[in-house]
C-alpha cells in the first residue's frame, strides 16, 4: 500500500489547521538536541556524510594543491657545471646574480648558433669550456665581434681563437692554490691574489699580458690579448665558482673580467649541440606552447572531478522479479530483528507511527495531500483527545529503549482502535 503523504514526517507540525469546527494550535517543537524521526542528529548526519565522501574530498584537495604548486612561480636551477643558474659549489649563479645587480644583462645559451647570434660588437662572450667544441664551432666563435672570455681552454682552441698568439701547457696545481698577480694588468692588480688549480697559459709572440704566474717559466693562470677585440683566458674555473668566489680576489677579477660590457653572453657548451650548420629537429615539447603543461594539469583535474561526479551516480531504481516468494510476515520479522539488533529505536518507532498515521488518515477520509497538522486535528476530533497528545504520539521524539518502544506501540494501537470505532 502506498504510504500517505503525511506518513514518516520527522518534525512536528508548524501550521494551524482546522477540521470541521475544531481549531487547535500546532504542538510544540521537540527540545533542542532531541532525537526525532529516524533517530539521526545533525552531528551524526555530518559524520556519516564525511565518512562517505572523505576520500573524494581528499583527492580533490590534493589535486587543487598540485595545480596551485604548478602555477606558482619557482626559481629555475640546474646542476650543470659553471651554469649561471647552478647554485651548487661548482656553479656560477653567484657571479651571474652580482653582475645582474650591477646592470649587466646575462644571456644564458647552450648552443654555438645561439652564442654566435647574440655575440655582437659591444658584448662579452663567455665560453665556460672548449672540450665539447669541434674546429667548426671554434672557428664560428672566433668570427664573432664580441670580446672573448675563455675558461679553462684547451691548447688547440686557445691557439685558434688567438690566431696563434697564445698556447697552453704546464702542470696542474693543488685546488685552492693562492697565486699573486705579478703583472701590469689593472684587473689582475685589483684582484691581488686568486685561488686556482691550474696555470699553463703562455704567450707565443709576447704581445699580451700573462698574470698569476705558475711553476713553469713564462706561464700563468690569466692571459689578456688586445687588438681588434679583447681576448681573456683563465686557466681555471675555480675563481668563478660559487664555492670560491669569496676567497682572495676571485670576485674582483670575475666582475672586472665579465662586466666590461652591458651584455654578457654566457655560453655553456652542450653535448647535444649540433653546431652552427645543423638545425636540431624539434621534439613534441618544442612544438607545444610554453603554457601547455599548466593547461594539461588543469584538464586532468577537470577530468578527474568529472569522473568522480558522474561515476558515483547509481541511476534510477528498477524493479525485477524475486527468485523466490518471500512472505510479508517474514519480511516484517526480519526487519524487526535488524532494528532490534542495531538498537535502532528511532527507525522502528518511525515505521510504527507511519503505519498508524496512514491508517488513521484513511479512516477519517483525508486526502493523500493532507499535511501533518490536518491529520492531527482530524484524529484528535475523531478520538476526542487533545491535539498535543495526538501530535506526541504520531510525531513526537523516538523512544530510547525497548520499554519505551513497547509502550509507544501499545498507545498507537489504542489510538487506532478509537479512530476505527468512530
Amino acid at each position: 500500500m502506498t504510504p500517505h503523504p503525511a506518513v514518516g514526517r520527522t518534525t512536528g507540525p508548524t501550521d494551524v489547521a482546522t477540521t470541521g469546527t475544531t481549531t487547535s494550535s500546532a504542538p510544540p517543537a521537540p527540545p533542542a538536541g532531541a532525537v526525532v524521526g529516524d533517530g539521526s542528529t545533525a552531528s551524526a548526519t555530518t559524520r556519516a556524510r564525511w565518512r562517505r565522501h572523505r576520500t573524494t574530498v581528499v583527492i580533490i584537495t590534493l589535486l587543487v594543491v598540485v595545480a596551485a604548486l604548478a602555477v606558482l612561480p619557482r626559481p629555475r636551477t640546474s646542476g650543470i657545471p659553471m651554469a649561471p643558474d647552478n647554485p651548487s659549489a661548482a656553479g656560477g649563479r653567484a657571479v651571474a646574480q652580482i653582475l645582474a645587480d650591477r646592470g649587466v644583462r646575462v644571456e644564458y645559451v647552450r648552443t654555438t648558433s645561439a652564442a654566435v647570434a647574440r655575440a655582437t660588437a659591444g658584448t662579452t662572450l663567455l665560453v665556460t669550456s672548449t672540450d665539447l667544441l669541434d674546429t667548426t664551432q671554434v672557428a664560428a666563435l672566433g668570427r664573432t665581434a664580441a670580446d672573448l672570455v675563455l675558461v679553462d681552454p684547451s691548447a688547440p682552441a686557445l691557439a685558434a681563437l688567438s690566431d696563434g698568439r697564445a698556447d697552453r701547457y704546464g702542470a696542474r696545481l693543488a685546488t685552492g692554490t693562492a697565486v699573486a698577480a705579478d703583472c701590469s694588468d689593472p684587473d689582475a692588480q685589483a684582484a691581488g691574489r686568486i685561488t686556482v688549480d691550474a696555470t699553463g697559459l703562455l704567450l707565443v709572440d709576447g704581445s699580451g699580458v700573462v698574470c698569476f704566474p705558475g711553476g713553469d717559466p713564462g706561464t700563468g693562470a690569466y692571459l689578456v690579448l688586445t687588438g681588434s677585440r679583447r681576448l681573456t683566458a683563465i686557466a681555471s674555473a675555480e675563481p668563478l665558482s660559487n664555492d670560491a668566489l669569496t676567497r682572495d680576489g676571485n670576485a674582483a677579477l670575475a666582475l672586472r673580467m665579465l662586466g666590461r660590457h652591458d651584455t654578457l653572453v654566457w655560453y655553456v657548451p652542450s653535448p647535444q649541440d649540433l653546431g652552427t650548420d645543423q638545425v636540431p629537429t624539434p621534439g613534441i615539447g618544442d612544438l607545444l606552447p610554453s603554457q601547455a603543461g599548466l593547461v594539461g594539469v588543469q584538464l586532468l583535474l577537470v577530468a578527474l572531478v568529472a569522473a568522480l561526479w558522474r561515476g558515483r551516480r547509481l541511476g534510477r531504481l528498477v524493479t525485477e522479479p524475486l527468485p523466490v516468494v518471500v512472505r510479508s510476515s517474514e519480511t516484517v520479522r526480519g526487519r524487526g530483528r535488524l532494528y532490534r539488533r542495531s538498537r535502532s529505536y528511532g527507525h522502528a518507532a518511525a515505521a510504527l507511527r507511519a503505519g498508524a498515521a496512514h491508517r488513521c488518515a484513511t479512516r477519517v477520509g483525508l486526502a493523500r495531500s493532507a499535511d501533518a497538522a490536518t491529520v492531527i486535528d482530524a484524529v484528535a476530533h475523531a478520538t476526542s483527545r487533545p491535539s498535543d497528545e495526538v501530535a506526541a504520539l504520531l510525531y513526537g521524539p523516538p523512544p530510547t529503549d525497548d520499554a519505551g518502544l513497547t509502550q509507544l506501540a501499545r498507545r498507537l494501537d489504542d489510538l487506532e482502535s478509537e479512530v476505527h470505532r468512530t
